[in-house]
C-alpha cells in the first residue's frame, strides 16, 4: 500500500521534523513507558482480531503499532502513519527487528493522505489525532478509509486540570518566564480536551455511535530515576522544553529551580508519579 507523503501541516511538520522529533527519538523507551497505559486502556477497547487491517494513526516510533500487528496476526495487516520522519525511521527498524512483515509505515498526515477507501477495519490512535490544522477533514478522510461499520478507537488528553503531570511544571516555569499559551482547541496535546469539540468534529466527519470515556492513570514521568533526572527530562521534551528553548538561556537555572520544587512533593522511591487524564473516544462510520 502507498499513502501519498503529502504534509501540508506545515507548523507540526517542521517541529516533528525537526527539534520535536529528534527529542521524542532520544527519550523514546521513558515516553513511551510513560504513556503506554493509556494506549493499553485503548487496545483493550479495541478488541483486534487476527486478520484485521488496523490503521495507527500518528504512530511515532511504532509501540502500538507493533502491538497491533501481534494481535492481527500474519493473516492481518496494520499501517503506522506519521508526519514525522525520525520517529518512522525507529519504527522501521524495530519491526525489521521484531519480524513483523505484516506492518507498513507511512509518511503522511492524516489530513490528505491518499488513503484507499474502505481499506481498514479499524482506526486506532495513542495520542495522534490532536496535532490537525483542520480536524474535521482529518476525520473525514479517515473516516473514508475505513469500511461500513468499521471504529474508530482513540485517546487523546483532558483538561489541563486532568493532568498534573503538564499543569504542575507549566505552573513553575510560568513564576520565571513568560510564554504564549495555545488557545483552546489549537494543534497540540490540548486539542481534544473538550468533549463537545470532539462529539462535533466525528459527527462532522461522518462518524456515528460518539461515544467518551474518563480514564486517568498514575504515570511515572521520566522513567524511575532521581528527582533531578525526572527535572532534567522534562527539560528536554514536553511544553516545559518548548518554552525554555524559547527563552533566555539565562533563565534555565531558575526554571530548573521552579521545577525542581514543584515536582519535589511527587516524588516517589519508584520515580516521578502523577496523574494523568485522557478521553478514550469510540466511534463507528455508518
Amino acid at each position: 500500500m502507498t499513502i501519498e507523503p503529502t504534509v501540508p501541516n506545515a507548523e507540526q511538520s517542521h517541529a516533528w521534523n525537526e527539534v520535536q522529533g529528534r527529542s521524542w527519538v532520544t527519550h523514546d523507551a521513558l515516553l513511551t513507558l510513560q504513556i503506554r497505559p493509556f494506549g493499553d486502556h485503548a487496545l483493550e477497547r479495541a478488541a483486534v482480531t487476527p486478520g484485521s487491517r488496523v490503521l495507527d494513526v500518528g504512530c511515532g516510533s511504532g509501540d502500538t503499532t507493533r502491538e497491533l500487528a501481534r494481535r492481527v496476526g500474519p493473516a492481518g495487516a496494520v499501517t503506522g502513519l506519521d508526519i514525522s520522519a525520525p520517529l518512522l525511521d525507529l519504527a522501521r527498524a524495530r519491526a525489521r527487528e521484531e519480524g513483523l512483515a505484516q506492518v507498513t509505515f507511512e509518511l503522511a498526515d492524516a489530513q490528505t493522505a491518499a488513503l484507499p477507501e474502505g481499506a481498514f477495519d479499524l482506526l486506532y490512535s495513542r495520542f495522534g489525532v490532536m496535532f490537525f490544522d483542520d480536524p474535521t477533514a482529518a476525520f473525514t478522510n479517515l473516516a473514508r478509509a475505513l469500511r461500513p461499520g468499521g471504529r474508530a478507537v482513540f485517546v487523546c488528553w483532558r483538561r489541563l486540570e486532568d493532568n498534573p503531570w503538564f499543569q504542575v511544571p507549566l505552573a513553575a516555569v510560568a513564576q520565571v518566564l513568560t510564554f504564549e499559551r495555545s488557545p483552546p482547541g489549537a494543534p497540540g496535546p490540548m486539542a481534544f480536551a473538550d468533549p463537545a469539540r470532539v462529539r462535533g468534529i466525528l459527527a462532522g466527519a461522518g462518524f456515528t455511535d460518539v461515544a467518551l470515556e474518563a480514564f486517568d492513570a498514575t504515570l511515572t514521568v521520566g522513567g524511575s530515576g532521581s528527582l533531578d533526572e525526572a527535572v532534567e527530562f522534562m527539560t528536554e521534551v514536553g511544553p516545559t522544553a518548548s518554552a525554555l528553548r524559547s527563552s533566555d538561556p539565562a533563565s534555565r537555572p531558575a526554571v530548573v529551580a521552579a521545577l525542581r520544587a514543584s515536582l519535589a512533593p511527587h516524588h516517589t522511591p519508584e520515580g516521578l508519579r502523577m496523574k494523568g487524564g485522557v478521553w478514550l473516544v469510540t466511534a463507528t462510520r455508518p
